[in-house]
């Protein structure tokens, strides 16, 4: 052939890439040697799968729910600035009062509600016949932290938290003091919310205007007088 390549036929070049096909050959270049007479290994891809949350468990008693108030950093509203501020009390309270976050003012003295008013709920409550003393005191979030505001989801965060204290709690009757408990258990502002009898977890429930909302509007403790007497008719 004097060194020059034959040109092919169509059916013979259809032949050789028939034969080179029958042994195994799929590809031109390949970037890496292959045995062709042992199968490539299959490779699984690992796939990284986060490990699932367990979430925190739900307190079953009153005493292992204000732990958990006390502990939990899962809790909303928490931080590393925040100060707790313990709900105070006992179950089966003739009342239970859920306030408003604390202010400066509760942080300070460390109780849901602090200074003058608390003097003026002290004596909100005489006026019905309760003995402060009786009464269990929550606030809608336990943290006081300057300038912190609650949102949207912080809101329906502490109404789930809420409800359950009061289911563990089980006092006779409800009294929800301020704007965001009124929300938060109504689903209606404090202006929509009070004057009609509510029901959290089957509680007898009323909304009023926090006590140091009085204390700047004194002319509004007319209103929540009227509110008291709605609190303490009897079922009917």
């Amino acid at each position: 052939m004097g060194g020059e390549i034959g040109q092919l036929t169509a059916w013979e070049a259809a032949s050789v890439l028939g034969w080179w096909l029958d042994a195994g050959v799929d590809t031109l270049v390949d970037e890496a040697p292959r045995d062709w007479l042992n199968p490539a290994p299959v490779v699984k891809a690992s796939v990284a799968v986060d490990a699932p949350r367990s979430p925190e468990p739900v307190p079953q008693t009153l005493d292992l729910f204000r732990d958990w108030l006390g502990a939990s950093s899962a809790l909303p509203m928490a931080s590393a600035t925040a100060k707790r501020i313990m709900p105070r009390g006992g179950e089966n309270a003739p009342v239970m009062l859920i306030a408003d976050m604390p202010n400066a003012e509760d942080g300070a003295e460390g109780t849901p509600i602090g200074g003058q008013a608390w003097a003026l709920t002290v004596r909100m409550l005489a006026a019905i016949g309760i003995d402060a003393a009786d009464a269990y005191l929550a606030n809608l979030s336990c943290f006081h932290a300057p300038g912190s505001r609650m949102k949207a989801d912080d809101l329906e965060a502490c109404a789930e938290i809420a409800r359950r204290h009061v289911a563990l709690a089980r006092p006779k009757r409800l009294l929800l003091l301020g704007d965001a408990p009124a929300r938060a258990l109504t689903g209606k502002p404090l202006a929509a919310a009070r004057g009609h009898v509510h029901k959290v977890e089957g509680v007898r429930t009323i909304v009023t205007f926090h006590p140091r909302y009085l204390l700047e509007r004194p002319s509004y403790k007319a209103l929540a007088w009227q509110d008291l007497l709605l609190l303490m008719e009897d079922e009917a």
